[in-house]
This record gives C-alpha cells, sequence and structure tokens, in this order.
C-alpha cells in the first residue's frame, strides 16, 4: 500500500486536507491550534484500482513535553511515508522554524510536496512566490474551505501510487502471509467475519493511551501526563491468533461541568465508535480508585450492547489487594455483572497477553448463536422448574424461542401473552448463563407474539442483562 503523510506546523488545516479527501468529517478539527495530536490513518481510494494509507499528524511545534512527542510523532511517520505532503498557511509567510522543518525533511531523501493551503482566491496566488525558497520540487496552491485545486492534487499523487497489490504483512512464527490470505479466501467464501473492534474507554488519564501501545507492541498512540492528550480516536490494527483485532483509543471523558470546546466532539465520536463495537474494555485506574465518573462512562457500555471487560490499569501503583478492589468493583458496577476483570499494567506489559487471550474469549461468546432444538430444551427446562406468573389470572406460556441475532446474542421469546414479569426475565437469562459461556456479553430477550416479524419487537418488549 502507498502511505502518504500529511505534515505541517499546527493549525495550516492538516485534518480539514484530511477530511477533505476522505469526504467525511473523520479528524476533528477546530481552530485551536495543536488539536491533532496523534495520527489518524485511513484508506482511500483515490482512482479505480488506485488506492493508499492517508495519514493525518500532529503539528509540528516545539512548545512544551506533551508538543515535543507530537511532534516527534509526525517526523516518525513522514520518516516512512512514500509520499510528504508539507502543509503552509499560504496566508502566512514561511518562518524560520518552517523553512527548518522542511529542509529536514528534504534530508530524508523522499517525495516530498509543498502543499500551500489557504489560496481561496487568485489575488493569493501572489503569496506562492513567499514559499519558493524551502526549495520544494513540487508546489500546490490549494484551498480546502474552497476545493480549490484538490482534484489537481489527488491526480498528482495518482500517478504515484501503483495499481492494487496485496498488503505486504510482516511474516512472524505465529502466523505468516500464506495462512492469512487462506483465511481472506475462506471468509470471503461466507464464513464468519473475524475482525473485532474494541474501544478502550475511561476517564482522563487513567493509562487509555498507555495501554493501546502495550496492546499493538509500539508507541501508537501519544502518551502525556496532561490530561485530554488524545482527542481524536485513534485506531490500530493487530493480527492475534488468526483474528484481525481493531483497537481504537477513544478520548477521555470528563465530568458534563467540565468538557469544554471540542471535548465534545470527541465524547461523540467515542459514542460513535462504542456504536460500532463488539467489545469496550472499561480502563478503571487502580492507583486513584473508582470515582462516580467512572459509572457513569461504564452506563456508555449498557447503553451500546457491547461485550465488556473490566481493565485495572496502573496495578503496579496499586496498594490495595486484589480481591477488595475487584469486590468494589462489583459493587459499583453492578450492571456490568457479566464483565470479567483483569488487572494489569500498561507501564511494564503485565498481563497484557492475558487480556489479548480474554478478549477472544469475550467475542466468541458475544458472537455465538445457540442452536434453536438446544435452546427450546433449555427455555423448557426452565419453565418446568419456575412457572411462568400469570397475567392479570391468566395463563403466560413460552411457546417457542429463537435466537435471530448476534452482537450481542438477541433471542425472541413468542409467547401467547406479551406479559413476562421483570423478575423472571431475569430467571431466563441466568439459568441460560448457567447453561452456555457467555462471560462478558450481555444476552438480549425480546418478547413478541406469534406472527410478528423480528424486526418490529418493540424497545419496551427488549430486556438485556
Amino acid at each position: 500500500m502507498f502511505y502518504v503523510a500529511i505534515v505541517g506546523k499546527p493549525n495550516v488545516g492538516k485534518s480539514s486536507l484530511f477530511n477533505r479527501i476522505l469526504k467525511s468529517q473523520d479528524a476533528i478539527t477546530s481552530d485551536r491550534a495543536g488539536t491533532t495530536r496523534d495520527i489518524k490513518k485511513r484508506e482511500v481510494k483515490i482512482e479505480e484500482r488506485k488506492e493508499i494509507i492517508l495519514i493525518d499528524t500532529g503539528g509540528l511545534e516545539d512548545r512544551d513535553e506533551l508538543f515535543n512527542k507530537v511532534k516527534n510523532k509526525a517526523l516518525q511517520i513522514a520518516t516512512d511515508a512514500d509520499l510528504i505532503l508539507f502543509m503552509v498557511d499560504g496566508q502566512k509567510f514561511p518562518d524560520d522554524e518552517e523553512i527548518s522543518y522542511f529542509r529536514k525533511l528534504l534530508k530524508l531523501n523522499k517525495k516530498l510536496w509543498l502543499v500551500i493551503n489557504k489560496i481561496d482566491n487568485d489575488k493569493l496566488n501572489e503569496m506562492v512566490y513567499e514559499y519558493y525558497q524551502l526549495g520544494a520540487k513540487k508546489i500546490f496552491p490549494i484551498s480546502v474551505t474552497h476545493n480549490r485545486g484538490i482534484t489537481k492534487l489527488l491526480n498528482a499523487i495518482s500517478t504515484l501510487v501503483p495499481d492494487n497489490v496485496v498488503e505486504n504483512f510482516t511474516e512472524s512464527d505465529d502466523f505468516s502471509l500464506e495462512e492469512f490470505l487462506e483465511k481472506e479466501e475462506i471468509q470471503n467464501q461466507g464464513e464468519e467475519n473475524k475482525e473485532i473492534k474494541v474501544s478502550i474507554i475511561g476517564k482522563v488519564n487513567v493509562g487509555k493511551s498507555s495501554l493501546l501501545n502495550a496492546l499493538v507492541g509500539e508507541e501508537r498512540s501519544i502518551v502525556s501526563d496532561v490530561d485530554g492528550t488524545t482527542i481524536d480516536p485513534i485506531d490500530e490494527n493487530v493480527i492475534y491468533n488468526d483474528k484481525i483485532i481493531t483497537f481504537v483509543d477513544t478520548a477521555g471523558i470528563r465530568r458534563k461541568s467540565k468538557i469544554q470546546d471540542i471535548e465534545k466532539y470527541a465524547l461523540m465520536r467515542t459514542e460513535k465508535n462504542l456504536q460500532e463495537s463488539d467489545i469496550a474494555l472499561l480502563v478503571i485506574d487502580a492507583k486513584n480508585g473508582i470515582a462516580e465518573l467512572d459509572e457513569r462512562i461504564a452506563g456508555l457500555i449498557d447503553k451500546y450492547q457491547t461485550g465488556a471487560i473490566i481493565v485495572m490499569n496502573k496495578w503496579d501503583e496499586n496498594k490495595e489487594s486484589y480481591k477488595k478492589f475487584v469486590d468494589e468493583i462489583r459493587l459499583r458496577f453492578k450492571f456490568l455483572y457479566y464483565a470479567p476483570v483483569i488487572a494489569v499494567s500498561a507501564k511494564t506489559g503485565r498481563n497484557i497477553e492475558k487480556l489479548k487471550k480474554m478478549i477472544l474469549e469475550v467475542y466468541t461468546n458475544y458472537s455465538q448463536r445457540i442452536p434453536t432444538s438446544q435452546l427450546n430444551d433449555i427455555i423448557k427446562d426452565a419453565t418446568i422448574r419456575h412457572y411462568l406468573p400469570t397475567d392479570k389470572s391468566k395463563p403466560v406460556k413460552i411457546l417457542y424461542a429463537v435466537q435471530y441475532k448476534t452482537n450481542p446474542p438477541t433471542i425472541a421469546l413468542i409467547m401467547n401473552r406479551t406479559h413476562l414479569h421483570f423478575s423472571y426475565r431475569r430467571y431466563l437469562i441466568n439459568y441460560l448463563r448457567d447453561k452456555f459461556d457467555f462471560i462478558g456479553s450481555p444476552i438480549i430477550l425480546a418478547v413478541r407474539k406469534r406472527g410478528e416479524k423480528f424486526d418490529t419487537i418493540s424497545e419496551e418488549n427488549n430486556m438485556k442483562i
């Protein structure tokens, strides 16, 4: 795959160009310098049979420890790219710092193009001549806001991109390229989707970015002691035991009264990612303990019906006993009683491998389907052990049951009456949990009348436990 990195100083329009090429509002943008801190990678088709990996980077700026990390990460990405788009603000004169960064990138002997943004009209073209001093071989005046020059830029990129070829996965002892292609072929023939999307959620500064880096085995996400370092959701794919796992490091969540400007967009992105995820890793700071906000964040998992794992991070700095901490978790997160708990240290790597295995186990449970005959035998046995309560003295019967959805497991109970008491629903779900391994997964029971279509089952007749 052909990699194109967009680099430049803060607030020159890198994320806006990224979004324009993607034709979607993927990266969060604002007038505040330094909004983008981590990198964002997306696969984009720029022409038939021609695709690129487009990379949005943080701003090149020497300001403090956090921005130095952002700058170093951006320069590292540029080093690995096939084409570097160095972006500048065409309504300002080039400064010494900008010239220094550009000349530093020239020494990489990579294809390096100068993209001059904010040339919103022909009069501003005069500013382009000011940037000739940088020594760029190719210069593209554009206006992301007015969509000027974007097509010309994409056409030029297209001339460098070869027709689609197979991605060069690195072979290892655990998983070879040949095995991957074989699995891909089987999947394309109609087997279940093997990609697992995992969102990492939690308060600010609980170690989500450090956990992502530990899970993928590289410094993919910028880590800093500054609260709210991660703004854009950062995703990274790894291949583990035949499965493709997409980890998404989301922005840290604050109390509503503390959320500021662009953080509200970050919260919306976090919820959107949860909506599309299979599993959520709820990260708790084991050093500082559980707060009320942790409980509210956990409520998002319940809202979006994902699989769940509660991760006690910074366990190397914890002073409480494991049992005491887990007991508090079970007390505070009663609605996530089905979620397994694991103590890890992203810093030392403790239990990271065990967490990966747990993710696969939870996904297996979250995506499992119970054969209809077996399901009906279990439901029948449950109703014999405890009779269904009547509805206003009228008998209530479960005629049959069928699981009509997975991710999460959703079971329809076809009944003569749609009234089923809350306590009996809970009993049935707990009975199912006794018979099948649903650790880490919610189970949804949907009550309906005979002849009612599955997609018309009303929310009030659904129950998730």
